[in-house]
């Protein structure tokens, strides 16, 4: 590598650096970014439980079985909803 190829390289990589600490969010950002997470995650889970809790109510006999299911498949949602949220803000 000669000394304008390393030159080059050099000045890319400060560009590249420049611009992240440019392009780097506030605390904020990145609250609010954290704060969305927690609510695509929990709210999926307390629906479930409220829904389970409710249905568990109506149905004599089951005791808890539709809040369990329905709280994993509050997780399940909101795991994907995370998922697909960071992967498009990525």
């Amino acid at each position: 590598m000669n000394d304008e190829e390393l030159r080059k390289s050099v000045e890319r990589q400060v560009k590249r650096m420049q611009r992240a600490q440019r392009e780097r969010p506030t605390l904020l950002a990145q609250s609010i970014f954290l704060g969305t997470l927690s609510l695509l995650f929990i709210l999926p889970i307390i629906i479930g439980a409220y829904l389970g809790n409710w249905l568990d109510e109506k149905a004599q006999g089951y005791s808890v079985h539709w809040t369990i299911g329905l709280i994993i498949v509050g997780i399940i949602v909101g795991m994907v909803n995370v998922y697909l949220y960071v992967r498009k803000h990525d």
